[in-house]
């Protein structure tokens, strides 16, 4: 039996035990930091008057590719802080196990109801707890980690030109359209000026009783003459 593996081996072990440790034994002390894009989990959150964003549009679960979401929706109520009717949300389930992060259902979100947060993901033991309820997912808008996008932010990506403000109305040309008749106007007439061929003189015609000169005919003597 070679001894050669085993030496080899002990050597490798030797070389990196008084090396610098370069791992952090958990807890760690300071989190690490995430990238601007970086987003592992959802949540619900409310509008500036209060009141849950959600409408139940259902837009969110008729998007998703997964058929993760599960949306009950609840009609329009009268709200009570602004008293005019409104959607309202009965039920929103959302399953992490098959969300593949996708965001499509922030991005077609029209109240900006639903969004994704950047906080660390969360350890799980049972399927069950990668299940998020309505009361998980509004539990979650107090961790207050959001992402950076929104359902409108996503929206003018896609479409830049639609936060872009709407240009001003072109000026009509009416001073163009007026001067351009007097430039052809003016150029016209020199031009026939120079095409003109120059008049011709005509000779006055000759009175009726003036008499017409005739050539003179040749004598029949000549002809006589040169018949012979």
């Amino acid at each position: 039996m070679s001894l050669i593996p085993t030496v080899d081996a002990l050597g490798v072990t030797l070389r990196n035990l008084f090396r610098k440790k370069v791992t952090e034994p958990l807890p760690w002390k300071e989190t690490r930091k995430r990238t601007e894009r970086y987003r592992s989990t959802f949540a619900l959150v409310h509008n500036p008057e209060g009141e849950e964003a959600c409408i139940g549009c259902k837009m969110c679960e008729k998007i998703c590719p997964s058929d993760v979401i599960s949306v009950e929706a609840g009609g329009r109520k009268e709200s009570p802080v602004t008293g005019k009717k409104r959607g309202y949300c009965d039920d929103f389930t959302l399953d992490l196990n098959a969300c593949i992060v996708c965001e499509l259902c922030v991005q077609v979100c029209p109240t900006d109801a639903i969004i994704m947060l950047s906080a660390p993901e969360q350890p799980g033991f049972g399927r069950e707890d990668l299940v998020l309820t309505m009361d998980k997912l509004y539990a979650n808008e107090q961790l207050g980690q959001e992402s950076w996008a929104t359902g409108t932010k996503l929206m003018e990506m896609q479409n830049p030109k639609r936060g872009l403000p709407k240009p001003e109305p072109k000026a009509k040309p009416e001073a163009k359209a007026e001067a351009k008749p007097e430039a052809k106007a003016e150029a016209k007439p020199e031009a026939k000026a120079e095409a003109q061929p120059e008049a011709k003189v005509e000779e006055p015609p000759l009175p009726e009783d003036a008499p017409t000169e005739k050539a003179p005919l040749p004598s029949s003597d000549k002809n006589d003459g040169e018949s012979e």
